[in-house]
């Protein structure tokens, strides 16, 4: 009885109910924010009980339970979550090593690209740091995709060979000495001694030295050993010695033409009051024979001795008697060989960029004599290919050409401001003649091309992104910015300083001639020769050495600059293959090996009777 006056407990269903009303809403709303979740299910309670201390009991003991339940199911799941954890330790582990390597060769590649700028094309200037400069940006985007597409196709023959099938007919023979005996007898009735001052830098000089030996011949004349006369241009003190085997070239040309190493003490007051002295400006540019039997023979028998200052090229090469001419050849091709030390560092040089130890062929041996063992058939290795690319594109010759190169105002003015310091006789000429545009220039074929211009042309003739390059030069005009097209297209690109060590490099420091000397050897060595000016003494003697002793294999590229400039004036129209045909079309017709025709260069092409043999 007296328990039905009580109030009754509530069921324990309700209150289960109730806490997992409770639970819901804690999970609901919280989220994963305990301190909200505490106000809001404090709040609930407060409306529910009416009391304030009902509402901090009950919040307390909800709090209390829902850390309970989260500290429970931390350890139910910790396993889980430690191998969560683990795993994205690991991904991340991973992820750190794989951007530090692609920093590391991203850092290697433009260490590289660096060196390359700074040690071999850099230029005082602001250039330096310009900004990539590009005319034809549509043509590199087709040329860039058009290497890509290749990368995987078979290599081409292209410009493996002379197109001429009767290349191989003809052969050196410009040191047969049919003449000697008769030339020995001659000998005795020498008119005295020629000394000569060369100017210039490596390849004007050798041109220069076997004008004189063919002008002492001429003129029944003893040869003083040339000397070469310092240029505030190359800044190189290099004498004969320095750069050719003088004893060689001495014992090589005896029975031809006798050569001392300095003049008689006798004569020495002559020349030191300059009484035969003969200038540049006293001869006409190539001059011929009857000139120096005019103007100069009668001095050299007057005084015994006549001093040619200045000289170079100063000996036309038609007419000529056959002897003489044949002479010209055998100093250029046989008895002017580079100094020990150049050809052991050419060799270096070559065996680098080959990766292969041995000579391959007579190019070889005539290049670089004993300093590169020659080639043993028990060798299964293949050499690797290379190309020679000659680029022409220094400061002096930009600012000469007069031309514009895409590199607006600034370019102008930094151009106008070279004219000034090195070429004012240049700025008077134009004062007095008639302007002719930057347009009117490149449109008839004036204008150098730039390494944006060689890049499509190589481009073009189909040589593939792998290609390895080798370039010759130094102090490219606007440095790493013009030379992008090429180093992006073209990553396989290297030069002497590259390839050879600072140690290697440092009996060169500082001879520009010398280091011209190692260009020339990696030039005339190549598998293929690019020249971008035919112009430019270098590659006109290069490619004359590959003529004279390829045999038909040693293919020299030279872009008709007129054509080419025709071919780009379409770049933002022209398709792609239609460039290809028309540039490897331009570049056949200049490939071919014809026979020197009257008055040319010997040295650029000896195939001729008076220099090579036809079987």
């Amino acid at each position: 009885m007296g328990k039905q006056g009580l109030p009754r407990s509530p069921r324990p269903e309700t209150r289960d109910k109730e806490e997992k009303s409770g639970r819901r809403s804690l999970d609901s709303l919280t989220g994963n924010d305990l301190f909200i979740g505490r106000r809001i299910f404090g709040s609930e309670v407060s409306k529910a009980q009416g009391s304030k201390h009902d509402q901090s009991c009950g919040s307390s003991n909800k709090f209390s339970y829902s850390w309970k339940q989260q500290h429970s199911w931390l350890r139910r799941n910790f396993k889980s979550i430690l191998v969560m954890i683990s795993v994205t330790s690991f991904i991340f582990f991973m992820d750190s090593i794989m951007v530090s390597i692609f920093h590391s060769d991203r850092s290697s590649v433009m260490q590289d690209i660096s060196r390359l700028s700074n040690d071999t094309l850099h230029k005082n200037g602001s250039s330096q740091d310009a900004s990539p400069v590009q005319m034809y940006s549509r043509l590199l985007n087709l040329a860039s995709n058009s290497l890509a597409k290749n990368v995987f196709q078979p290599d081409t023959p292209t410009f493996q060979e002379e197109r001429s099938s009767k290349s191989s007919q003809w052969k050196p023979c410009a040191d047969n000495n049919k003449q000697a005996e008769a030339l020995e007898k001659s000998r005795e009735m020498n008119n005295g001694y020629i000394m000569v001052s060369a100017n210039g830098g490596l390849n004007q000089q050798r041109v220069a030295i076997c004008n004189a030996v063919a002008v002492a011949s001429l003129l029944n004349a003893t040869l003083v050993l040339p000397r070469f006369l310092y240029s505030n241009v190359w800044k190189d003190p290099s004498q004969f010695g320095d750069i050719y085997h003088d004893e060689r070239f001495i014992e090589y040309l005896k029975d031809e033409v006798h050569i001392v190493k300095d003049l008689p003490q006798h004569l020495k007051h002559i020349d030191n009051k300059n009484l035969s002295l003969v200038t540049d400006a006293e001869l006409v540019k190539e001059a011929k024979p009857d000139d120096y039997i005019k103007h100069v023979l009668p001095l050299l028998k007057k005084y015994g001795m006549v001093h040619l200052f200045g000289y170079g090229n100063r000996l036309g090469f038609d007419p000529l008697p056959f002897d003489v001419q044949r002479l010209r050849c055998k100093c250029n091709f046989h008895a002017l060989k580079f100094a020990p030390k150049i050809q052991e560092a050419g060799s270096l040089l070559v065996k680098r960029i080959r990766r292969y130890e041995t000579s391959r062929s007579k190019l070889d041996e005539a290049l670089l004599g004993e300093s590169m063992v020659k080639y043993s058939a028990k060798e299964d290795q293949e050499p690797l290919k290379y190309l020679a690319l000659h680029l022409r594109f220094e400061e002096d010759m930009v600012a000469y050409s007069l031309c514009d190169f895409g590199g607006g105002e600034t370019e102008r003015k930094e151009l106008q401001a070279y004219r000034e310091d090195h070429f004012p006789l240049l700025l008077e000429r134009l004062k007095e003649s008639k302007a002719v545009s930057p347009e009117e220039l490149r449109k008839t074929g004036r204008c150098p091309l730039t390494p944006e211009e060689a890049t499509l042309v190589l481009a073009g003739l189909g040589f593939k992104r792998g290609t390895y390059i080798y370039l010759a030069g130094s102090q490219i005009y606007g440095a790493s910015s013009r030379m992008l097209p090429l180093t992006t297209l073209y990553p396989n690109l290297v030069t002497k300083e590259t390839l050879l060590t600072p140690q290697d490099l440092a009996p060169f420091k500082n001879f520009s001639s010398q280091l011209a000397a190692l260009d020339f050897i990696a030039c005339a060595a190549s598998d293929v020769f690019a020249m971008t000016d035919s112009g430019s003494q270098l590659s006109s003697l290069v490619s004359g050495f590959r003529t004279y002793y390829g045999n038909g294999h040693a293919p020299t590229l030279r872009p008709n600059k007129k054509r080419l400039a025709a071919i780009l004036s379409e770049s933002e129209t022209i398709k792609w293959k239609t460039f290809e045909n028309r540039v490897k079309k331009m570049i056949e017709e200049g490939h071919k090996v014809r026979l020197r025709p009257y008055g040319r260069s010997i040295y650029r092409q000896p195939k001729c009777s008076e220099c090579m043999c036809k079987f």
